[in-house]
């Protein structure tokens, strides 16, 4: 062949990067604008928002929804028991199903056998009547409330807060 010297013009022609300039996506932008969605001071507007939710309180976890990741709960308090449910009077996203309520008697003996399942310890550190609740946004069941209107959540994902 030619031995490395270059192609004939005939065979570049139809080559793209000949017939056209090749641009780069970084040469089309401008820089000196402001992106539109862009606030450098997003995450510090977040957090003067959350301590304004919290009203000065702390909290063990920040809680959303196991499906849809939506915030339930910004001010909580973890069980001192059973490590991964937390209980709330505050909470935020969260539907209450009050066409269906759980009995204590009514335990399904199923979970004891096969280890302890949450709705079996749920009702249980109730100790009442609970109906169960669910997130707003996609109806995943994410917990109960009690009697006295604390919601105990039991299928959720914690967060540090």
């Amino acid at each position: 062949m030619n031995g490395g010297q270059e192609k004939p013009k005939e065979d570049r022609e139809g080559s793209p990067t000949e017939s056209q300039q090749t641009v780069s996506d970084d040469d089309e932008i401008d820089y000196s604008i402001k992106p539109e969605f862009y606030d450098p001071n997003l995450d510090d507007k977040d957090e003067l928002w959350v301590q304004k939710k919290r009203k000065g309180h702390n909290s063990d976890a920040v809680l959303s929804c196991p499906a849809c990741f939506t915030t339930l709960c910004l001010d909580c308090q973890r069980h001192e028991k059973y490590l991964t449910q937390y209980r709330a009077v505050f909470v935020i996203n969260c539907k209450i199903k009050s066409y269906q309520v759980s009995q204590p008697g009514s335990k399904r003996k199923r979970g004891r056998r096969h280890g302890t399942s949450s709705e079996t310890e749920a009702d249980s550190v109730a100790g009442e009547a609970v109906k169960p609740v669910c997130c707003s946004v996609c109806s995943t069941d994410v917990g109960v409330i009690d009697e006295e209107e604390v919601y105990h959540f039991f299928n959720v994902l914690p967060s540090e807060s």
